[in-house]
């Protein structure tokens, strides 16, 4: 019944050159991605091998004939487009954006960590970029340009393959349609193409066109079906393309935390004697696709959702009543104590529960004030970041006496999400924002691993043995083992299976290690 579960994060960043009147967005990716590498390192390639793209959850393949190429992610690019991080995570180039791929964690808030701490990476990289390539190359973490285009924010959870792929999705789709009230990043703009005036409170919503697909790039579905999971047979991955590039901590955390509690509730339902069948037809979507886009529109918060059964329930009531059920399936398990409180096993699932708690009340809050009121509402922007960003954009409006179609405002929207802290508005609101990764921490998981997962060796043997690791992925590592005193021998690979994430953390490995100076001889001591 914890939060806890292997997870991780990919942010792709919008890059631009300042000053250029034109510019090639994959090239300055190339350039950022490349200034992310070193000497050391840089020959290191990707190992695809174990990728597949076209691999459905609902139990089909796609064939790759019939595959859009933007599907088609584990082709082996010829240009520099891969680097491994000093923190096992990955930079890569990801069609016309530089992508940070965190490594892997157990934990939202250690998700979190990570997360953010790819920013200080890319930030860097962008910084030598520039200074290699003599022009100004720019960052953004946001997923919209306002103009139709928009880049993903994903999320990876492990989830045990025995629950059915369908009760996934029904879950899964009243979750994600729904937490957009406390985990949106704000937008200026509605619609892919900002066809229309006003603010909302998702960046991703207008970009969402299907129920459920295997795509994730072009009539993207609410629910991705990539079964894809770089682990045990046992375990799927759940990819998840509809969150937004928040900023502040709180949603983040809120973003992953949640979720693993709903995924938890879906592993241990029938444990606790719970119909989720049942108890989903009050959650269950006449339309998901068009209650996504409602929901992030409805700056009143009170938007009628008409559901399959008839009758309609809001964004909010459906987050009340998720968070019953996790609740509900916890006592059945777990007991309570005196307060009514499930007895929940770890720190990280005691705040994430009580963090859930507190988004829907300050949500609450926020459904019963005006514009007027909510301009005040200090203490509940600290912690939703849509909320915080309209504070600034509505005053500013009410100041220069405008509409949402004055363009000054979508600048200071994007500015909002500039990397570099001289250039983003949100840094220099970052102090009125409830802090919980502290700058220390971000910057030591810029440059070191998760201790807990497989990262640590991926960051180990790159860190120690750079020169003999010829390639890396999620769950592979694969070593160059030079032959000596025969040159008719040629040098030969070894490879190892790094498919269980929790079987390579430090407790585990870090013993492989002593009194070892070649990559090989660790590979031994862990096969």
């Amino acid at each position: 019944m914890s939060v806890r579960r292997v997870m991780g994060t990919e942010t792709e960043y919008a890059v631009s050159s300042r000053g250029a009147g034109r510019y090639n967005p994959v090239q300055l990716s190339f350039d950022v991605v490349g200034a992310a590498s070193d000497e050391r390192t840089k020959h290191i390639r990707w190992d695809y091998r174990q990728e597949d793209p076209v691999n459905d959850a609902r139990g089909t393949r796609l064939e790759r004939a019939c595959a859009h190429p933007d599907l088609l992610t584990d082709a082996p690019q010829l240009n520099i487009t891969n680097v491994i991080a000093a923190n096992g995570g990955r930079v890569y180039v990801d069609h016309a954006h530089p992508e940070y791929s965190a490594p892997e964690t157990t934990d939202p808030f250690e998700a979190v960590r990570y997360d953010h701490a790819g920013d200080l990476i890319m930030r860097r990289a962008a910084s030598k970029a520039s200074d290699i390539t003599g022009h100004a190359i720019v960052l953004h973490r946001n997923n919209v340009d306002g103009k139709g285009a928009s880049w993903g924010t994903h999320e990876n959870y492990t989830l045990l393959r025995a629950v059915p792929f369908e009760e996934v999705t029904r879950l899964m789709t009243a979750h994600f349609v729904s937490r957009q009230i406390y985990t949106g990043s704000g937008r200026v703009g509605l619609g892919e193409r900002s066809e229309r005036t006003g603010y909302q409170l998702s960046q991703r919503a207008d970009y969402f066109h299907m129920k459920v697909g295997l795509q994730t790039t072009f009539d993207r579905p609410i629910i991705n079906t990539r079964d894809e999971s770089h682990s045990t047979d046992e375990y799927r991955r759940l990819h998840v393309i509809v969150g937004d590039a928040n900023r502040m901590d709180v949603p983040q955390a809120l973003k992953l935390g949640t979720t693993s509690m709903l995924l938890w509730l879906l592993e241990h339902a029938g444990e606790a004697g719970l119909d989720l069948n049942a108890m989903m037809d009050a959650l269950t979507l006449a339309d998901p696709v068009e209650a996504m886009h409602t929901v992030s529109h409805d700056l009143t918060l009170n938007a009628e959702l008409p559901l399959e059964n008839g009758g309609t329930t809001t964004a909010w009531q459906m987050q009340v009543t998720l968070r019953g059920m996790v609740y509900a399936a916890a006592a059945m398990i777990h007991g309570s104590d005196t307060a009514g409180e499930p007895a929940w096993p770890d720190r990280s699932t005691r705040n994430i529960m009580a963090m859930w708690g507190q988004a829907l009340a300050d949500v609450a809050a926020i459904r019963h004030a005006d514009d007027d009121r909510r301009l005040g509402m200090s203490e509940q922007a600290g912690r939703i970041e849509w909320l915080l960003k309209w504070r600034l954009l509505e005053k500013l409006r009410r100041k220069i006496n405008s509409d949402w179609a004055d363009p000054r405002l979508a600048a200071v929207d994007l500015q909002w999400a500039a990397l570099d802290p001289k250039d983003s508005i949100f840094a220099k609101l970052a102090s009125q924002t409830e802090r919980l990764i502290g700058d220390a921490q971000l910057e030591q998981a810029s440059t070191e691993p998760p201790s807990d997962t497989r990262a640590w060796l991926r960051a180990q043997m790159i860190r120690r043995f750079p020169e003999q690791v010829v390639a890396a992925s999620w769950s592979h590592l694969t070593v160059r083992c030079e032959t000596s005193g025969d040159e008719s021998v040629e040098n030969t690979m070894l490879s190892l299976d790094m498919s269980d994430p929790l079987a390579f953390g430090e407790s585990q490995c870090s013993r492989a290690f002593e009194g070892v100076l070649d990559a090989r001889a660790v590979i031994g001591r862990l096969r």
